[in-house]
């Protein structure tokens, strides 16, 4: 089971793991399987040593969709805890999602995603099924939100 809470802000003192991306090109979702799943997921990742979270979503961004050009902007912060199968953790970890409006798709990079594939509609098969449709949901909403000012 795992237990995962969303944040506006963070504790200068919580480390930030990973990013994960929520992405449309021309008003599809954009989302990726990497090769050894048969799942949708959003594209993200670690962040790497040295890297901030805004260079990480945005070398993630690229490598799982081959997105080239984009308007990249912060939505949140979340911490997750527990054993998913892919992650396994007893304390909380912490992670920043981003929202990506793709203007250009480029050639896929030869990396572990074997594939993405354009949406209309959230798809019902996700690798991550108690974190990523909310973050779309979250996305979209402040997209929206955002568009109406």
């Amino acid at each position: 089971m795992v237990e995962l809470k969303l944040y506006e802000v963070l504790e200068k003192e919580a480390n930030l793991l990973f990013v994960d991306i929520v992405a449309r090109y021309e008003e599809n979702w954009v989302l990726c399987r990497v090769r050894e799943r048969e799942s949708w997921e959003c594209p993200g990742g670690h962040i790497e040593a040295g890297e901030t979270p805004y260079e990480a979503a945005v070398r993630e961004l690229w490598e799982e969709t081959g997105a080239c050009e984009f308007q990249l902007r912060p939505v949140s912060f979340y911490g997750v805890k527990g054993n998913d199968g892919m992650m396994e953790s007893e304390t909380e970890i912490y992670g920043q999602i981003f929202y990506a409006e793709i203007e250009k798709l480029g050639t896929l990079p030869d990396f572990e995603v074997e594939e993405i594939q354009l949406f209309d509609k959230l798809p019902d098969n996700w690798t991550y099924p108690y974190a990523h449709p909310l973050f779309c949901s979250l996305a979209e909403k402040l997209y929206e939100y955002q568009k109406a000012k």
